[in-house]
């Protein structure tokens, strides 16, 4: 009896799934934690994971 998988997420290209990292900007604050900031892969908007590419559908009147 055959088993049906789930297809595979497609991993975005230019961030390879870590679509979100914490970047030191080198000091601490008055509490002595590191003072990060979140970037954002530009490409998938933080999802990690490729977009589908949209059909191109041509409107007719």
């Amino acid at each position: 009896m055959s088993q049906h998988h789930p297809t595979p997420a497609q991993v975005c290209l230019n961030c390879d799934g870590f679509p979100a990292v914490r970047v030191s900007l080198g000091g601490r604050d008055r509490t002595g934690a590191l003072r990060t900031i979140t970037a954002h892969c530009p490409a998938c908007h933080g999802t990690g994971l490729r977009r589908p590419a949209l059909a191109h559908q041509q409107v007719t009147a």
